[in-house]
């Protein structure tokens, strides 16, 4: 977990993860973010690419916070070794922005674009907002994973689009509510002032029971309910949560012995620096 002490007065900002698919906005959401909130807390923002600055780049043209509180971080590997696997870059990166600009209220954490499997270590944030748009279609709300159905919240980004990609907004966000069993799902368009006052006031929310002990980071986990093909299709309804003893296996035949298969994709952790 996030080194956080006591719980009556965190030593540090709280740090919100922001996931989610290649293209689904998650830069233009945090640029709202910012827009809406610079007035009454103090922020931050680390970017995640795998090669490049673009991210960092967008935010800082925007002119939604002062360029140096926006940092990026190169991954050199795909986007989830660095806020899951390894998060080394991202941490330093973060107690970096803290020790240059804090004390900080808030720091956001954008994960580079991923699958639908992606989230963040709870050793890196200490809540994660999960990002899908309606240009990915309708569907892929029921299409499930831990970021899905266990982030701390789901949101659904570009609602204006709804009508010209043939997706109903409002039967998507009622799917979302419920592939989360009701956890919340805000259906967001950074053009309509209801919506962004509505992810603000959880993001408000959010940090007032951090700053009072009363939230605690949870694990979306690599794995989500699911059931094998070599099930019977009539034991479909058994589906449920449960972890792997095998790990990935590699070219050699061989496996590793810790269970997360799922969270590795055979993949090597992220050797990335931290960004200036």
């Amino acid at each position: 977990m996030p080194e956080n002490t006591t719980a009556t007065a965190p030593v540090r900002a709280m740090r919100l993860g922001v996931a989610g698919p290649v293209g689904t906005g998650k830069s233009s959401l945090i640029a709202t973010l910012c827009r809406a909130l610079a007035g009454e807390l103090r922020l931050g923002v680390i970017t995640n690419d795998i090669y490049t600055d673009e991210d960092a780049r967008f935010l800082r043209s925007a002119g939604v916070l002062d360029p140096e509180r926006i940092r990026p971080v190169e991954t050199g590997a795909c986007p989830h070794t660095a806020i899951r696997d390894d998060v080394t870059a991202n941490l330093l990166a973060a107690e970096d922005m803290e020790a240059d600009f804090g004390p900080l209220d808030l720091v956001v954490i954008e994960s580079g674009g991923d699958n639908l499997t992606a989230t963040f270590s709870p050793a890196l944030v200490d809540a994660q907002l999960f990002v899908l748009d309606v240009a990915g279609g309708g569907d892929v709300v029921r299409k499930g994973g831990p970021g899905i159905a266990r982030a701390d919240l789901l949101v659904i980004n570009k609602t204006d689009l709804g009508p010209y990609v043939g997706v109903d907004v409002a039967r998507m966000a009622r799917e979302g509510r419920e592939a989360r069993e009701g956890s919340p799902v805000v259906a967001l368009s950074r053009h309509d002032e209801a919506s962004v006052r509505t992810l603000t006031d959880w993001v408000r929310d959010a940090l007032t029971r951090y700053r009072t002990g009363n939230h605690a980071p949870v694990d979306p986990g690599p794995m989500a309910p699911h059931f094998h093909a070599d099930q019977d299709a009539g034991d479909a309804g058994d589906a449920h949560p449960h972890t792997h003893a095998h790990g990935p296996t590699h070219p050699d035949g061989t496996t590793d012995a810790d269970g997360t298969a799922d969270a590795h994709h055979g993949h090597a952790p992220a050797n990335a620096g931290h960004g200036a």
